[in-house]
């Protein structure tokens, strides 16, 4: 009888969990439902790290299958049953030769590919696109340096409703992955990423680009990607940075060239039309003048300075 119900606890455990999973889809961008893979890459960088880890996998299944292989054979081929006897040389120079020399290729092999790919992820130099990434408690912040968006500052905070993480409705398809305002940037062009923090480290990864960085206060620290595939791609910190850590979403948005032209346009309009508010002296000089519009009715018109935007170089 006991037996028999915990046969049916299993059975109703699995049942749940099968539904729950259910209910999780793919999220576009982000991570799969059962993926134990690394994530898809769209750079070239990505692929470089998969195809590392691949072949390291290999290499070392290949070891591990070898060395064991030999030595369950030699446990089974020379045991005492079958009267085998040690051999009672000491040394063997061809033996020491090649597990030194074999070894030694091993790791040439695996190492001349690693530090290509390692160089090529420094390899900072002839950037179309610097944004600066600051990682705040618990939010991004990005200031674009150069190319067409500069001037442009983004605040990118988490935007899944807090309903959802009280678990007072159900959760979307993005659910703590999604964000107010995305980092944008275009398809094909070499975007360095300039990483530093305001507060605690934290760290800057999105696994479609083969990128994680550490933002550290006081320092700066740079990364890159090349986008080659239009979409929406999702990431996350990875530096545990305090009690809403889980909750500081990267949404990286890529476009084509054109489209990202037009929405740097956008923010720069934007940034241009804002003003500041004329002082008191100001509006008394307008009161007693009469300064006359173009439509000629005469109003209050205040000469008025626009804000100048802060040019921020590294």
């Amino acid at each position: 009888m006991m037996k028999l119900k915990g046969y049916l606890l299993t059975a109703c455990a699995l049942l749940m969990t099968g539904l729950a999973s259910a209910q999780v889809q793919d999220m576009p961008g982000g991570p799969k439902v059962n993926q134990l893979n690394l994530t898809t890459g769209v750079t070239q960088i990505a692929r470089d790290v998969a195809w590392l880890h691949w072949m390291m996998l290999v290499i070392c299944l290949v070891i591990f299958v070898g060395v064991f292989g030999v030595m369950f054979y030699s446990i089974w081929a020379h045991r005492k049953s079958k009267g085998a006897k040690p051999a009672t040389f000491h040394e063997h120079v061809g033996i020491e030769i090649a597990w030194t020399v074999i070894p030694f290729l091993i790791v040439i092999g695996m190492a001349l590919p690693a530090t290509r790919t390692v160089v090529a992820m420094k390899d900072t130099s002839g950037s179309d696109i610097t944004i600066k990434v600051t990682g705040y408690q618990w939010k991004w912040g990005y200031e674009y340096l150069d190319g067409p968006a500069r001037g442009v500052e983004l605040l990118s905070t988490l935007s899944t409703p807090r309903a959802q993480i009280q678990n007072l409705e159900p959760k979307g398809e993005f659910y703590l992955m999604e964000v107010d305002q995305p980092l944008v940037v275009p398809i094909g062009q070499k975007v360095r990423i300039v990483v530093t923090a305001a507060d605690v480290i934290h760290s800057w990864m999105v696994p479609a680009f083969g990128v994680k960085q550490d933002a550290i206060p006081g320092f700066l620290r740079d990364t890159w990607f090349r986008a080659e595939k239009v979409g929406v791609y999702r990431g996350q910190c990875a530096e545990l940075c305090g009690k809403d850590h889980a909750f500081m979403p990267i949404v990286v948005n890529v476009m084509t060239q054109e489209d990202f032209a037009a929405w740097a346009a956008e923010k720069q309009a934007k940034i241009a039309g804002v003003v500041v508010e004329p002082a008191p002296s100001e509006i008394t000089g307008a009161l007693a003048t009469k300064q006359p519009l173009n439509d000629g009715v005469n109003q209050i018109a205040p000469v008025v300075a626009p804000v100048k935007v802060s040019e921020a170089r590294l």
